[in-house]
């Protein structure tokens, strides 16, 4: 699933649930990783039911689920050669149909 077109509440909905998904997969209760974490177990309950919580409380579960791997690409500004920006400028073009030649 991309989040490109989701809503802000559908894409903290799937942080959740893919949180959960994690948590699960490394047989951990809540209590378990809110422990680990150094967190309150309504605030991992919060964070998998809805996806809402501050950003310290993110960090903290995905540290203590041992994700945090995966935040490095996060933010990382994606440079392109001049040629690929060319392309995709090109490819954004519209280009007009030909014209109907007169019998």
């Amino acid at each position: 699933m991309t989040f490109i077109l989701n809503t802000a509440d559908e894409v903290l909905q799937t942080v959740g649930d893919r949180l959960r998904v994690h948590r699960l997969a490394q047989a951990m209760s809540q209590q378990e990783l809110a422990s680990t974490a150094g967190l309150s177990q309504g605030a991992v309950r919060q964070l998998e039911r809805n996806g809402q919580s501050s950003l310290d409380t993110l960090v903290r579960v995905v540290q203590a689920l041992g994700l945090v791997g995966e935040l490095d690409d996060l933010f990382v500004l994606r440079r392109q050669s001049i040629a690929q920006m060319g392309q995709a400028e090109a490819a954004g073009l519209r280009q007009r149909a030909p014209r109907q030649k007169k019998p």
